[in-house]
Parts: structure tokens; sequence; C-alpha cells
């Protein structure tokens, strides 16, 4: 019997990373941060020399990918070949490399049978921007949380500068729009909900109030 699988879609600045987290502590289960591995892929390219438009280069890269996720606190530590690199995918400009890569169809290909090995039991929690559409269509409980921009352009200043990055909130709620259109309008899974999903427009909401929400909907599911 297939283990459950709870997906988390939505834009950034949203609080997907943040519930996942809390989804997975809550549940036990295993963590898929989607968004990280074209971050990886991105960050492993640049490392090689390889250019962001060599879709076969980055397919490669992305086909011998050796990621740990490992949950500490409230973030998610990133580890490839057996190193840390979450600081380092996770700047601005990594996120900008990152949806650059995820509009390469080759590279998704290469990526779709890698995500779907992290379901294995006793369930997955997954966080991304098409699990509930493409990776995991048949997943238990689908949620795809949105927001206002200007809201998650805020909320990825204060979390930026509370790390002590410099950054600037309008160049920030430029480059927030911008990935938002290259998502929404790229022609291999679109950024979008599932037809069958829960959306959480979570702008007046905290994520206190979102977790608790997904967690009732969880069990009246029967996933807990």
């Amino acid at each position: 019997m297939r283990p459950p699988t709870i997906t988390i879609d939505g834009p950034s600045g949203t609080g997907k990373g943040t519930l996942a987290i809390r989804l997975v502590r809550a549940t036990g289960w295993h963590l898929l941060d989607s968004g990280a591995l074209y971050r990886v892929v991105a960050y492993a390219a640049q490392q090689q020399g390889v250019s962001l438009d060599s879709a076969a280069d980055l397919a490669r890269i992305a086909t011998g990918l050796a990621l740990e996720f490992q949950v500490a606190e409230e973030a998610v530590e990133v580890w490839l070949n057996g190193m840390e690199i979450s600081t380092d995918i996770r700047s601005e400009t990594a996120g900008s490399a990152a949806s650059q890569v995820a509009a390469i169809a080759a590279v998704r290909d290469a990526l779709l049978a890698r995500q779907r090995e992290f379901l294995r039991a006793p369930g997955l929690v997954a966080d991304g921007r098409d699990m509930g559409t493409v990776v995991f269509p048949t997943a238990e409980l689908k949620i795809f949380l949105t927001a206002s921009p200007f809201i998650r352009a805020e909320r990825r200043y204060k979390q930026l500068k509370q790390k002590g990055i410099d950054v600037n909130l309008a160049r920030l709620s430029e480059d927030i729009a911008a990935r938002d259109r290259r998502d929404e309008e790229r022609e291999v899974s679109p950024l979008q909900p599932a037809s069958d999903a829960i959306i959480l427009d979570t702008s007046a909401l905290d994520i206190d109030a979102v977790e608790e929400s997904v967690i009732a909907l969880a069990q009246e599911r029967g996933l807990r």
C-alpha cells in the first residue's frame, strides 16, 4: 500500500516552507522541498561552470544529485554530497536562477523520478509548485497557499533581514513579480492549483492558524 502524501503548492512568500516543517514535526513523515532541488541544480551548475541555458548539462546534473533534507528548528537543512549548502542556495539570486532552471523541460523530467523517490513510509509532506498537479497527482491532501504580492515581498524582506542579508524591498517585490510571471506562464508545469486542491489565502493568517487548518483537514481524511 502506497504511503500517504500531503502536497503544499503555491508561490514564494506564502509560508509553504514553514508549514511543511510543522507538518513533518506533527506527523513524523518525510519531507520533500522540491524548490530546493531546482536551487541545488542551479547552484551545482554554477559551481561546475555550466550555463543555465544548457538543457542537456543541467539534466545531467539533476539526474545525479546526492541530496538529503534534514529538519532543524524552523528551517530545512539541505545537504549535497555530504556538505550542507542551505545558506548558499537561499539567496534571491539563487531563487531567480532556480526559476530559470525550473522552466526547462529536460530538467523537470530528470527530477520527476528523483522527487517521487522521497515517498516512503510512514508518509511524505511535499512542498513545491507542481506537487499536487504533476509529481503526486493522487496525493490524499493537496494544499495551495496564496497571499498578496505585497505581503509576500514584505515577509521575504523580513526573513532576509533577520539573516543579516542586505536587501531592497522594492527590488525584492520586482523580483518576486518576475518570478511569478515565469512560473505561471511557463509551458511546462505552470504554477496553478490542482483541481482538487484546498486553496488557503495566508495574507491575513499567521502560521499557527494555517497549520491548524491543514491539520484539521488531514484528520478529516484519516491521515493522522
